[in-house]
C-alpha cells in the first residue's frame, strides 16, 4: 500500500514496519524462502493485518520496486537523453549506493521473482527517461529496442559485477568506467 500521507499514524507505522522487516529478510535470505508468517512475527503484526495491505509477498515486492523506480525517475527527470546519459548513469550508481543491501539484492539477484519485477522497473525508468528524446523517437522501433537493450544490459551488467566483486573500485571509478564504455557505443550509434 503506497502511502499518501493522509493515513492514520498506526497504518503508516504498520506499513513502514512491514517494509522494513521485508527488506531485512531480503538481505538475510533468498526471496523464495521468505514467508508471510515469519515476516508478521518479526513485524509484530497479525497475519490478517498483512493481508489487509498486501494480497501476496509479490505485491509487497512490486510496491517497493515501484517506490524505488519513482524515486529514481524523479532524480533523472530533467536530464536530456542521449546527450546527458553520463549524468543518468551517475545518478543510477549514486542512487543505488544510497538504497543499500536490499536494493542490491533485488537488482542483482538472478531470482525469477526479482527478475520479473526488476524488468517492470527497468521499463518504467526507460520510458520515463527516453520517451521525450527526439533523437530516440526518430529511430525505428527495432533500433530503439536494440539501444535500450544495450544501455540497460551494459549498465546493469557493470553494476552487478561491481557488487559481486565487493565494490573494489570507488563509486566514482565505476561511474567513469561505465560512462566510458556505454557512452562510446551510444555516441557512435547516433553518429
Amino acid at each position: 500500500m503506497i502511502l499518501t500521507g493522509s493515513e492514520d499514524l498506526r497504518v503508516r507505522r504498520t506499513i513502514d514496519s512491514i517494509k522494513s522487516v521485508f527488506e531485512q529478510m531480503i538481505c538475510e535470505m533468498d526471496y523464495g524462502k521468505i514467508r508471510v508468517t515469519e515476516l508478521c512475527s518479526r513485524a509484530m503484526i497479525n497475519k490478517k493485518t498483512f493481508y489487509v495491505y498486501y494480497p501476496t509477498l509479490d505485491d509487497l515486492l512490486a510496491e517497493i520496486q515501484t517506490e524505488y523506480s519513482a524515486e529514481y525517475i524523479e532524480r533523472i527527470k530533467d536530464f536530456k537523453l542521449p546527450d546527458e546519459l553520463d549524468k543518468v548513469n551517475r545518478e543510477f550508481f549514486l542512487f543505488s549506493e544510497e538504497k543499500g543491501l536490499a536494493y542490491e539484492k533485488i537488482t542483482c539477484a538472478g531470482n525469477e521473482s526479482y527478475h520479473y519485477i526488476r524488468s517492470g522497473m527497468i521499463k518504467k525508468v526507460t520510458t520515463a527517461g527516453w520517451s521525450s528524446s527526439k533523437k530516440y523517437g526518430a529511430l525505428p522501433e527495432y533500433q530503439q529496442t536494440m539501444l535500450m537493450n544495450f544501455v540497460n544490459n551494459a549498465v546493469l551488467g557493470i553494476y552487478r559485477q561491481w557488487i559481486e566483486e565487493g565494490k573494489q573500485q570507488s563509486v566514482e571509478e565505476i561511474i567513469r568506467i561505465t560512462n566510458r564504455l556505454v557512452l562510446g557505443g551510444v555516441r557512435e550509434f547516433f553518429r
